[in-house]
């Protein structure tokens, strides 16, 4: 499981969490809500290691290993993978020499080109990507659908045990949303728990969570099941704390 315990993260002097704790398990998910503004995105990036989050208290454990004292790569390759909110553009580096790339860190293997080529293609179709995206660069001249549907493709190749969404349906429309929640919905399974980090329930209309936690300065002040998500939509978050 991935166990976060009591944990406090600052930005600089300000404190922004103040003592979250939450337990994901393979098999499950969890949609974490709350207001702009709220630490959201802040638990995610305390969690893959970001520098500029510093954990002042508490603890983060992946299948009790201390996630605290691992560099970011070794928490990438021990299985955790964040899908950001806004994706990078890197240029000059093809997307499928970084996928694969990534692969063989991720899973200690050497596949080759070729081979590589016919696993990235499956999982391309699955999120409904061409094949031709494979040959630009990373995130070079991609749409924000096209993006965020990278991020997925990403994760279907590395097959992580916990994976982020930080914010993933944040200027989606329908039709890329869906798709990417489908993606999702393929690949998560008993081997992956799956935290969405949201503003809004929509997504959680196509990615159905276990459990529902709302988030509000910097503490988790109420979970539930899915219904605490309708709940929100219809009242806001006056209305739960």
């Amino acid at each position: 499981m991935l166990e976060i315990h009591d944990l406090h993260v600052a930005v600089g002097d300000k404190e922004i969490l103040k003592g979250v704790s939450l337990t994901l398990k393979q098999g499950e998910v969890h949609a974490l809500m709350g207001p702009n503004g709220s630490g959201k995105s802040t638990l995610s990036y305390a969690i893959m290691g970001h520098p500029k989050y510093t954990v002042t208290k508490g603890s983060i454990s992946l299948d009790g290993k201390n996630v605290l004292e691992m560099p970011v790569n070794e928490r990438a390759k021990a299985g955790l993978f964040l899908s950001f909110q806004y994706p990078s553009e890197i240029a000059g580096v093809g997307l499928a020499s970084f996928l694969r790339t990534a692969y063989n860190e991720r899973t200690g293997s050497k596949i080759g080109p070729m081979e590589f080529m016919k696993t990235l293609y499956e999982k391309m179709a699955l999120l409904k990507m061409d094949k031709d995206f494979a040959k630009r660069n990373v995130n070079v001249g991609f749409s924000g659908g096209e993006k965020k549907r990278n991020e997925i493709l990403q994760m279907a190749v590395l097959s992580p045990k916990y994976t982020i969404l930080d914010e993933t349906d944040s200027g989606l429309d329908v039709d890329s949303l869906k798709i990417v929640s489908e993606g999702v919905n393929a690949l998560s399974g008993p081997n992956m728990g799956v935290l969405i980090i949201t503003h809004y329930q929509r997504i959680l209309n196509y990615i159905a969570p276990d459990f529902v936690h709302v988030l509000v300065n910097g503490k988790i002040v109420k979970s539930g099941g899915k219904e605490l998500a309708l709940h929100i939509e219809q009242h806001g978050y006056d209305k739960v704390v």
